[in-house]
């Protein structure tokens, strides 16, 4: 009996799962002290009331034999794609029903899209990099590309023409680094996937908070991006689903590549290893389209810019450069005192018991940098800060 081999060339540990294990070591010899989470990206405000309602409803019809719902189709059902369509459509994008793959998150299914791929592909990957696109591709044995995001380009690398790639990971607004890119950058990038023949998976899951109104929030704003482009989004940080989950992946009809259709294999790979998200669920999504959904998680969404901006403000006040925090979640800090990353964390932890991400697990080139988040209460944000302030106005 064989396995599969490649597991042996990922990292011993999963990058979270280390900092987990440090956070308990120091709450164990210092139960006293408070320690405020501003590193993984998980949401702490509930689930909006609509989404709440919509939720409560399908439960009832599930306990009445003329509404009961069991397995639905593997893709979705009809009225939640639809008001996927519609939420595009905002944004002039044109995209259909059958384009759209109703999911239980956009990591599954930033994984789960490399069924559909030839190993022997050539995969490029910026660094530093959300985990999951190169732990993924390690595991199916694919040889990795790396191209330097770094504060030269401002963490949003642009294509090499003479580099020969297969598959393309872009993610904007960027996890970790915060960065968007803009029309002029993505149409670049566009035209070098086309010329070379090759595919973009395009991770927007924090798509929602862009606030410049002339940043795209989806590549198929950008023209020709359908010959090239594959969607992922989540309603996990959009509408606090990190515990209910559920994402969708838009595959657009006319991509073909090896005389075989994107759409049609993905379909048929869904039908095969998936029985789709819950009805509960996916009622649940589709109130946050309505117009008081939309009210509701919009509300959310300005509270936790308004964390992002309170930790933007305070690096701001100490002189330490950063990118991110006004079109995203995430700040992305370069460490005072020539520290690396490890060394910032443990010196966050250790003396004002706050904690955020080393950017090295994020690649190499996060080495001297730092990820936080602004995820938390808007009250333990706060306190977090002034925790930061007073460390390096102390020092």
């Amino acid at each position: 009996m064989n396995i599969n081999q490649n597991y042996k060339n990922l990292t011993e540990s999963y990058l979270f799962s280390t900092i987990a294990k440090k956070v308990n070591e120091f709450t164990s010899l210092n139960s006293g002290v408070k320690v405020i989470k501003l590193g993984i990206g998980d949401v702490t405000l509930p689930l909006c009331k609509s989404v709440i309602d919509a939720m409560h409803n399908a439960v009832d019809e599930m306990s009445k034999v003329e509404t009961f719902k069991g397995y639905g189709p593997e893709q979705g059902y009809d009225f939640l794609k639809n008001s996927i369509q519609n939420y595009y459509s905002k944004r002039n994008v044109v995209i259909e029903p059958d384009e759209i793959f109703i999911s239980d998150g956009a990591k599954s299914d930033l994984g789960n899209i490399l069924d559909i791929f030839d190993r022997a592909n050539t995969v490029l990957i910026p660094d530093p990099v959300y985990p999951v696109y190169v732990d993924t591709n390690i595991m199916d044995g694919r040889k990795i590309i790396f191209i330097d995001a770094n504060e030269e380009n401002d963490f949003l690398p642009m294509p090499d023409f003479s580099l020969e790639c297969d598959i393309i990971y872009i993610c904007s607004p960027n996890n970790p680094t915060g960065a968007v890119y803009n029309r002029t950058q993505l149409s670049k990038w566009v035209e070098y996937a086309i010329k070379n023949e090759a595919l973009i998976l395009f991770d927007s899951a924090y798509e929602s908070f862009v606030s410049e109104t002339d940043l795209p929030r989806s590549i198929y704003e950008i023209e020709n991006a359908k010959k090239c482009a594959l969607e992922f989004c989540s309603f996990s940080k959009m509408a606090g689903f990190t515990g209910t989950r559920c994402g969708y992946t838009v595959i657009p009809k006319d991509l073909n590549f090896g005389g075989l259709n994107l759409n049609k294999m993905w379909l048929r790979r869904q039908t095969t290893k998936f029985n789709g998200v819950s009805y509960i669920v996916q009622s649940g999504a589709n109130a946050v389209f309505s117009e008081i959904g939309q009210q509701q998680i919009k509300e959310n969404l300005n509270y936790y810019k308004r964390n992002a901006r309170i930790i933007s403000d305070t690096l701001d006040t100490l002189n330490i450069k950063y990118t991110g925090g006004k079109n995203s979640p995430y700040i992305w800090l370069k460490c005072p005192n020539n520290l690396n990353s490890w060394e910032f964390f443990d010196l966050l932890l250790n003396k004002i018991g706050v904690v955020g991400t080393p950017g090295e697990g994020f690649g190499k080139n996060g080495k001297n940098y730092f990820r936080l988040t602004s995820f938390n209460t808007l009250e333990n944000t706060k306190e977090a800060m002034e925790r930061f302030y007073d460390l390096f106005v102390l020092k």
